[in-house]
């Protein structure tokens, strides 16, 4: 197990790695696992970017995010340009159907709602806002239509296990609360458990996956 000094250091490490990231502007934290990042970034592409590096890093218990996002110059847009360019990047977006997610913008702030089918097409239109110029932050008021089957969501993944030659999902339990999906069981590999958690995301209905598979030779 890391300690706290190690968990920094590597977290560090990791954010002066991340060619998007400034990492002399972000200060790192961290008390028994948890990690705080906090200090002014250009972009909120970038906030989103150094939260991302910070969770790759292994032994990481807990993230907690204080960084601001300070806009300088051209980077200042009003809040009708930044709707504008919203609603014509999702439109030219391969993940949502056209006129399905709804934009609002008030300071920089963009709230997206709608509802889709899909997972994917609530995560895609989230990415591709978080990028446009002006942005500070995306609240996310996108639903999704469907119920989740569990069923449906077991199926799902040994049909993707069986596609690969792999094994079947006998020993993977789904449990569903809601657009909620918890995974239990074994596997045999990490990848097979990423697959596992690939197919469960990818399943009509699910917003969030709760991995607590097990790896075991």
């Amino acid at each position: 197990m890391k300690t706290d000094s190690q968990l920094q250091q590597d977290v560090c490490a990791e954010l002066k790695w991340e060619p998007s990231i400034n990492a002399t502007q972000i200060g790192v934290q961290v008390k028994d696992g948890i990690v705080t990042l906090a200090g002014d970034v250009d972009s909120y592409s970038e906030k989103v970017d150094a939260e991302l590096a910070a969770q790759r890093v292994g032994g990481v218990k807990g993230l907690a995010t204080a960084i601001n996002v300070k806009l300088h110059g051209k980077n200042h847009r009003r809040d009708a340009d930044i709707a504008q360019a919203a609603e014509h990047v999702l439109s030219w977006s391969n993940y949502v159907q056209p006129d399905v997610i709804k934009v609002a913008v008030e300071k920089g702030r963009v709230t997206l709602s709608g509802k889709v089918r899909w997972d994917f097409e609530r995560r895609g239109a989230i990415a591709v806002i978080r990028h446009l110029k002006g942005v500070v932050s995306v609240i996310d008021q996108i639903t999704i239509k469907d119920k989740v089957s569990s069923k449906l969501v077991k199926d799902d993944i040994e049909a993707a296990l069986k596609r690969r030659a792999r094994q079947e999902g006998s020993d993977i339990n789904v449990e569903v609360a809601g657009t909620n999906v918890t995974l239990t069981g074994t596997v045999h590999s990490w990848s097979e458990r990423d697959l596992v958690n690939y197919a469960a995301k990818n399943s009509p209905g699910v917003w969030t996956v709760i991995d607590n598979l097990t790896v075991v030779s």
